[in-house]
C-alpha cells in the first residue's frame, strides 16, 4: 500500500502540540467537496471493538514477540484501571514513559508494515458497521473524515487508510533517518489533547468547528465533543451517556444483547501499562534474534 510518509506537527500559543497524517490520495470520491465540514472519530470502542493498541499487541503475540500470558495479564491490568478509574499525574507520567520505551529504536516502516498485517487479521473483523457507515455517509456528502486516537499516528494512519478515510491524528513520536529515537513530540494525545488538536486541524485546514461532527464512546473524550457543533456518543460508557442525555447529544449504540466486554485502553494509564507490555516483548524479541 502507498503510503503518505508526512505526519505534520503543529504548536498553538498555548503550547499544545498536535500530530495528524493523511492518507494517499486514493480515498473513495465524494459527492460535492466541502471544506469546511468534517468529522473526527475516535478509534477504541468507537471505530472498533477494543482498542486499537491491544489487538496490535495480540499480532506482536501471535508472532511471538511475547506470550499470551504476558498479554492476559496486561488485559487484566486493563480491566482493573477501569474498574478503579485510576489515572492521576503519576499515571500520565508512566504512561508516557512506557509509549517511549515501546517505539525506541524501531522503524517505522517495520511498525507500518506490523500495523498493516494485524488490521487484515484482527482489526478489520472488529470494526463496527454502523460507525463505519456514519464515516462513509460524511465522506458521501463531501466532508473529510479523521480517526483521533491516542495510538501513534501511523497506526492511527494505517487505519485510516484500510477504511478509506482522509487521515488520522494520534501521538507523534519523534522520527530521525527513518527509525523512532523514543523521544514523543508532545503528549499523549488523550482527553483535552485531541479536543487541542482538532482545533488546531481546523484552524490549518479552514473548517468551521460549529459544523464539524465528533464522535466517541468515552467520557474522556468530553473536551472533543465540545468542541463540534455536532457531537454523537457512540456505544457510550455510563458517564458519557449521562452526559449526552443532559446535553441533549444524539446517542448512538451499535452493541446487540448484554453489552459487549470491552477489550480497551479506557486510560492513559492503562495505555501505559499495555504499551509497557509490548516494549518488554519487543525487547525480549530482538535478545532472542541476536541469540540466536
Amino acid at each position: 500500500m502507498a503510503r503518505a510518509r508526512k505526519v505534520t506537527v503543529s504548536t498553538d500559543v498555548h503550547g499544545h502540540t498536535a500530530g495528524w497524517s493523511e492518507t494517499p490520495e486514493d480515498t473513495p470520491a465524494t459527492s460535492v467537496p466541502d471544506p469546511t465540514a468534517a468529522a473526527f472519530f475516535d478509534v477504541d470502542n468507537t471505530m472498533m471493538q477494543g482498542a486499537s493498541i491491544y489487538w496490535f499487541a495480540r499480532g506482536l503475540a501471535a508472532r511471538n514477540y511475547f506470550t499470551t500470558g504476558d498479554l492476559a495479564r496486561f488485559a487484566w491490568q486493563q480491566a482493573r484501571f477501569r474498574l478503579l478509574a485510576t489515572e492521576h499525574a503519576g499515571d500520565m507520567s508512566q504512561a508516557k514513559e512506557a509509549a517511549l520505551a515501546f517505539i525506541q529504536g524501531w522503524r517505522v516502516d517495520d511498525v507500518e508494515r506490523l500495523a498493516e498485517e494485524i488490521f487484515d487479521e484482527l482489526m478489520a473483523p472488529r470494526i463496527w458497521a454502523g460507525t463505519r457507515r456514519l464515516a462513509q455517509r460524511h465522506l458521501a456528502a463531501g466532508e473529510r473524515v479523521w480517526l483521533v486516537s491516542a495510538a501513534p499516528v501511523e497506526i492511527g494512519r494505517v487505519i485510516a487508510a484500510r477504511l478509506g478515510l482522509t487521515g488520522a491524528i494520534g501521538t507523534v513520536a519523534e522520527v530521525v533517518d527513518g527509525a523512532y529515537t523514543g523521544r514523543l513530540v508532545g503528549d499523549l494525545m488523550h482527553g483535552p489533547a485531541k479536543a487541542d488538536a482538532v482545533t488546531q486541524l481546523a484552524a490549518v485546514e479552514g473548517l468551521d468547528l460549529s459544523r464539524c461532527a465528533a464522535y466517541s464512546d468515552s467520557v474522556n473524550d468530553l473536551p472533543m465533543l465540545s468542541v463540534v457543533g455536532r457531537p454523537v456518543a457512540i456505544n457510550p460508557d455510563p458517564a458519557l451517556l449521562r452526559q449526552a442525555r443532559r446535553r441533549g447529544w444524539d446517542v448512538r449504540d451499535f452493541r446487540t444483547g448484554r453489552r459487549a466486554v470491552r477489550i480497551a485502553v479506557p486510560s492513559t494509564a492503562a495505555a501505559g501499562l499495555l504499551v509497557g507490555a509490548v516494549s518488554a516483548g519487543l525487547a525480549l524479541h530482538r535478545r532472542r534474534h541476536r541469540a540466536g
